[in-house]
């Protein structure tokens, strides 16, 4: 294959250190991170003997224009960095947990006197207690409701003094026992909430044992009604037990792993055992593992689930074994606080015959997928032809641009953009905009107006005009300008007439508006708003044609609602790191980037704070004896 200068200077010079290399596409993107205990030998490999590689490799091999590196001390120190530049870039080519940023948690707030129970989105040090990461939000809230009934937890917002007159309708229903009122003193309360974080970590027998405990004192003391409280809490506690499924004799912590591919889809599935019972699985897909063996993608998963899960069993269960078992087992003790870990292989018995099932589940599960999959395919099918007929176009559109304007009385306004292709989301083409308020071209239109005039100005400028370093010798086009210069075959602007009519004269600035069909989709009625046409379109209200128009409208509204309050967060963050001596403005937006809000800024350590990219000792210092820690 052809390799330019620059590459072949580059993979001449590459170090015979440990380290990370990230490989890049002509215009910038990373599309792949690997790890290598010698940088040199590892990465030239993937330009020799090009007929041994796989069919997926090739194609990397194929897109590579440019590559850096990081060296770093150790095969460890490379382990725990591949992870995070992959969680960070998202490389195509890299095997991938798919949307891993979301998965929720079970969160007890274990550091208030009266700890609440919430499900996150994100772990942090803040002297909570953390269960998951679960792959489903309404499977979480349907256990936590359940164990409600048996560990009547609070959940309003009180200051809880123990006098208040009255306790809320939760407490007289059995769902809270009213530490509010005084019913429960701190240390009986702490110790329900204990009892709750057994049974999640799946020992429940000291849980059950305290509630008979309990039964038993407050039917000796004439204390009836509240025995029968117990007597149900008990009863309830003994239902959920009864689904948990006893495995093992030896009482021990693991996880067990198997996965299932189909056609460049995987899914794993991970059953998770303590104290000898089945307490609950969770099903993953990855991404990007299309033509990778067994290893690399056990590999993957092990180092992106363990770095974000609450909980590191000391033995983890696999289908085979792997050639970074070492180091891997290194990196999951860190994890596990020093205590040690093992990855075992069985060949038989009972933990071989869990595996087992665990490959049928995760195998039953993608079928399941991938039927679903396939059924939304047909779905969106039908929705774009639907759509291109009532809109009157040629054909269905195939790529379809919305734009929504977001603020909150007037500060940090931005512009979203989202893009679907073929009725999914694409993210890889949502654009943000600040908006810098040069839109308005008269005095007293409207913000949001005006707002819009500049975002969409700013798109169809880019699709109509070079790249600024186009013919530029030596420059290769920035990232994103191929982006730009696609027009869409539908523009859906969030809003009415007035909206419509702004992109239509910014359409006819262009000279687009001939070339690119735009509506409006009003939010009250949903009614479809056309370009010089008086009355609306009122799809059928079980048109799948005003789903996907829905769908693309929220999801712009989501992306500019999310990208405002980022902003707001931000400002706020950086008007107090602004106080802290020695920190400017470059080692603000790094603190940011690394840790991404004040509180985790807060609550990270010196070492921590001193590794962010341009800080130092002195200046973490500065920032712990600023916010008082």
């Amino acid at each position: 294959m052809s390799i330019s200068d620059t590459l072949q200077a580059k993979l001449d010079n590459l170090p015979t250190r440990p380290g990370c290399y990230l490989m890049k596409t002509a215009e910038g993107a990373i599309i792949y991170v690997g790890k290598a205990i010698n940088l040199r030998a590892r990465v030239r490999s993937y330009f020799q003997q090009q007929a041994l590689h796989t069919t997926k490799t090739r194609r990397l091999v194929s897109n590579i224009a440019d590559l850096d590196w990081i060296i770093v001390e150790t095969e460890l120190e490379a382990l725990v960095l591949e992870n995070e530049l992959i969680k960070r870039h998202q490389p195509r080519y890299n095997i991938r947990l798919k949307d891993d940023k979301t998965y929720p948690y079970i969160k007890i707030h274990w550091a208030e006197d009266y700890p609440k129970v919430t499900i996150v989105r994100r772990m942090a040090r803040d002297g909570g207690r953390y269960f998951g990461p679960y792959t489903s939000a309404y499977n979480v809230r349907l256990t936590l409701e359940a164990l409600r009934h048996i560990f009547p937890y609070l959940t309003c917002n009180r200051d809880i003094t123990g006098k208040d007159e009255r306790a809320c309708l939760y407490f007289h229903i059995g769902r809270c026992n009213g530490p509010c009122i005084g019913a429960v003193n701190r240390d009986e309360y702490r110790a329900m909430v204990q009892g709750l974080a057994d049974f999640l970590s799946g020992n429940t027998e000291p849980a059950l044992t305290t509630l008979r405990g309990q039964m038993t004192d407050a039917a000796e003391n004439w204390y009836f009604e509240r025995a029968a409280r117990l007597r149900d809490q008990i009863k309830a506690a003994e239902q959920l037990v009864e689904r948990q499924k006893v495995v093992s004799g030896q009482q021990q912590d693991e996880d067990l792993i198997a996965f299932a591919q189909t056609n460049g889809d995987t899914c794993v599935q991970v059953f998770f055992v303590r104290h000898g019972k089945l307490i609950g699985r969770e099903s993953f897909v990855l991404e990007g593992a299309e033509g990778d063996e067994t290893d690399a993608v056990l590999s993957a998963f092990l180092t992106q689930f363990y770095s974000e899960a609450a909980y590191v069993p000391p033995e983890i269960v696999l289908p085979k074994d792997l050639d970074e078992r070492l180091i891997i087992e290194q990196w999951l003790r860190s994890r596990r606080g020093g205590e040690k870990v093992v990855l075992t292989v069985p060949q038989e018995g009972q933990q071989r015959d869990l595996l087992e099932m665990a490959a049928q589940n995760a195998a039953e599960t993608l079928h399941a997928l991938r039927a679903q999959w396939q059924a939304d395919k047909n779905k969106q099918v039908i929705a774009l032809a639907e759509l291109g007929h009532a809109l009157g176009l040629a054909d269905a559109p195939g790529r379809i641009e919305c734009y929504d304007i977001s603020t909150l009385q007037g500060t940090s306004t931005v512009g979203a953009m989202v893009v679907f292709a073929q009725g999914t989301p694409m993210k890889s083409d949502y654009r943000k905009f600040k908006i810098r308020g040069k839109g308005s071209l008269g005095a007293g239109e409207p913000d949001d107006f005006a707002s819009m005039r500049e975002m969409l100005r700013r798109r169809f400028r880019r699709a109509v005009e070079p790249p600024a370093n186009e013919g530029a010798p030596g420059q290769a086009p920035r990232k994103g300008d191929q982006m730009w210069q696609r027009l869409p075959d539908l523009v859906v602007i969030d809003g009415g007439k007035g909206q419509l009519g702004v992109a239509v004269e910014v359409l006819r600035e262009f000279d687009l508006f001939d070339q690119v069909p735009v509506i409006g989709l009003a939010k009250r009625f949903e009614d479809v708003y056309f370009p010089e046409r008086r009355d609306p379109l009122v799809l059928p209200r079980d048109s799948q044609a005003l789903f996907l128009l829905q769908r693309i409208r929220d999801e712009a509204h989501r992306f500019g609602i999310t990208f405002n309050r980022e902003l707001r967060s931000k400002a706020g963050v950086m008007s107090e790191l602004d106080k802290v001596p020695g920190i400017g403005p470059r080692r603000r937006k790094e603190l940011l980037k690394r840790f991404g809000d004040l509180e985790t800024i807060k609550q990270a350590s010196i070492e921590e704070l001193a590794a962010a990219p341009g800080m130092n000792v002195a200046a973490a210092e500065a920032i712990k004896d600023h916010f008082g820690d």
